[in-house]
């Protein structure tokens, strides 16, 4: 049996002329044209002047293709419908029965075999950490590094199906606000092929050592960060570093993403009362410590985090570098939902010194959800799309005509078999296939595999 799994994207390109400059990039060997995003969006735009390699992708370019009427043809839907859905300036302009949404041929994507979902969403990465575990040496926090690690990391979990990414970035210590810069130059460089939101991270934000976190962080919320993070639990005034960042928050409108273990109800339950009337919310996690709280204890946590409306963002694939690591436990998401907590599911490290094997994909956080956390795979998969766009603050999705077209097409026919053998993939943003993952699955002739008739991924005709 052979099966390909899902090829990395290729790399961004490194600068030329100095910060922010970038040629187009050069694709692998490796790479096919249905596997490599590049293929569905064009070449990365040069963020300083919107130039590709050979090709141009200015916003006049892009809000054309945005109005570009796209039919997705026979797809299957969670409610077991075959349907038919077409697509317009970014939106679904109308879904109806198989055959019933005729479409030019060349705006057509054949679904057939496909689940069609609402798209995840990835609310805790750390694209400028991403991608470290193996190299040789101290890790490079020159700006073209940097840039280039957020932007490849940023392909990868787009290739998986999330089409909105929020980059925790660290922000202080030598390397001061350069990393932010990086990341949002990512960000521009990456317009319309996934949306790349920044929180910044300051380490200390109190005493005399937080000064000068704190007007840092100042700076990082005027550069373009637009959510407000940070780990208490390693400053040596936590309550004081909540402050600090709640009273920042309120001033520039900010939503909070807090890391956290949560192993310290005292300290949670100072946060939810500190949090309630902030607006636009606030978030926690990965809430490991939660799992370690007697059960009496934790439930009092999460009921007090319910009524402040904090939401928590586990981490079922292992932690993050950003906390010291205290035993790979994911946050009680049953008991936490028992209370009314909104709970979503990050990836955390993608391959760096969190989880020096991280995949990045979301599809892998909903099956842990499901194989071990106690959900049923439908609000597995709900904890990475609709619970995930909620907590950073996007519209919502729904396979209905009206709302935006932030879809992802998966082989399979129901939630529990897609998250089994999640292999290929079609991801849509913004109404345009952005990113196709294929996989073939072959066994050699033979009796036992004609007799039982044993199923196949391989394509007789060429696909979508």
């Amino acid at each position: 049996m052979s099966d390909s799994q899902p090829q990395e994207p290729f790399h961004s390109p490194r600068s030329g002329r100095g910060e922010g400059g970038g040629h187009g990039p050069a694709h692998g060997p490796s790479q096919s044209p249905a596997q490599s995003p590049s293929r569905s969006r064009g070449h990365l735009p040069d963020p300083d002047h919107g130039q590709q390699h050979g090709h141009s992708l200015g916003h006049g370019h892009a809000a054309a293709a945005e109005a570009t009427t796209l039919l997705l043809a026979g797809a299957r839907l969670t409610d077991g419908r075959t349907v038919d859905v077409r697509l317009s300036g970014g939106r679904i302009q109308a879904v109806g029965t198989a055959g019933s949404l005729p479409a030019p041929a060349l705006s057509r994507v054949d679904l057939g075999g496909y689940l069609l979902l609402p798209a995840p969403a990835e609310p805790h990465a750390h694209g400028d950490t991403a991608l470290t575990a193996d190299g040789e040496g101290p890790v490079s926090y020159t700006p073209d590094e940097v840039q280039r690690r957020a932007t490849e990391a940023a392909l990868l979990q787009l290739g998986h199906g999330a089409t909105a990414v929020r980059s925790h970035v660290r922000i202080g210590d030598v390397h001061g606000l350069g990393p932010m810069e990086a990341v949002l130059q990512a960000r521009r460089s990456l317009r319309g092929l996934t949306d790349l939101t920044t929180v910044a991270v300051p380490r200390l934000l109190t005493g005399v050592a937080g000064a000068d976190g704190l007007a840092m962080l100042r700076d990082a919320v005027k550069m373009g960060a637009s959510v407000i993070g940070g780990c208490p639990d390693l400053d040596p005034d936590p309550t004081g570093f909540l402050e600090a960042v709640l009273e920042l928050a309120d001033e520039h409108g900010c939503p909070v993403d807090l890391h956290t273990d949560g192993d310290d109800p005292g300290r949670l339950a100072r946060l939810a009362a500190m949090a309630g009337g902030l607006r636009p919310g606030v978030s926690i996690g990965p809430c490991g410590g939660l799992s370690r709280l007697p059960l009496d204890v934790a439930a009092r946590a999460a009921d007090q985090l319910a009524a402040a409306g904090v939401r928590v963002t586990c981490l079922p694939q292992g932690d993050c570098a950003a906390l010291e690591r205290r035993g790979l436990r994911t946050a009680p998401v049953r008991l936490l939902r028992a209370a009314g907590v909104r709970v979503t599911a990050g990836s955390g490290a993608l391959r760096d010194a969190g989880n020096p094997v991280g995949r990045g994909d979301p599809l892998e956080a909903a099956y842990l959800l499901a194989s071990q956390g106690g959900l049923r795979p439908g609000e597995a998969y709900e904890s990475i799309s609709s619970a995930a766009r909620e907590a950073m603050g996007l519209p919502e999705v729904r396979v209905e005509a009206g709302f935006p077209a932030e879809l992802l097409a998966v082989r399979g026919d129901r939630i529990a078999s897609v998250l089994s053998l999640a292999y290929s993939r079609i991801v849509i943003h913004r109404g345009r296939v952005v990113a196709r993952t294929s996989a073939v699955r072959e066994y050699c002739d033979s009796a036992v595999a004609v007799a039982l008739d044993l199923p196949r991924q391989g394509r007789t005709a060429p696909g979508p």
